[in-house]
């Protein structure tokens, strides 16, 4: 299973009849995430305020001239793993601009996980968007 983009992401979700079948489907969509390298599970990319263990690292490619960012993590939780890669298909593949204006609240309301998830996994998703838009802002261009 590998999703590349927000609408097949939300269409997806759309065809899912209760949270059982969404939980596992997101927690499908973290075993999709490619392995994460050993050499970036430390401090650096390590996320604060996760009750689980996160960690994202953010790469930087030129494409038609422009600078567009991906990422790669890994948590120690499923649904987490899951929820970094919806954070992914937010957010990867995008210009460091695009990352500081995308509004992943919206994102997240329409898939209905602001309210299906413990608030503590609701901390922990904003702290991720949150390492994500700061690497975005070091992204940008001087």
């Amino acid at each position: 299973m590998s999703l590349t983009n927000l609408d097949d992401l939300l269409a997806d979700f759309d065809v899912l009849d209760d949270w059982e079948e969404r939980y596992r489907y997101v927690i499908e969509l973290g075993r999709s995430l490619p392995p994460f390298n050993e050499q970036w599970r430390n401090a650096t990319y390590k996320v604060n305020g996760c009750a689980s263990q996160v960690w994202i690292h953010p790469s930087v490619d030129m494409v038609d001239g422009k600078s567009v960012l991906t990422f790669t993590g890994d948590s120690d939780a499923l649904i987490v793993k899951g929820l970094i890669a919806i954070a992914f298909i937010i957010f990867s593949g995008k210009t460091p601009e695009q990352v500081l204006t995308q509004d992943a609240a919206t994102v997240f309301a329409k898939l209905g996980l602001k309210d299906h998830l413990t608030p503590q996994r609701s901390n922990g998703l904003a702290s991720m968007v949150a390492r994500i838009k700061s690497d975005a802002r070091q992204a940008l261009p001087a």
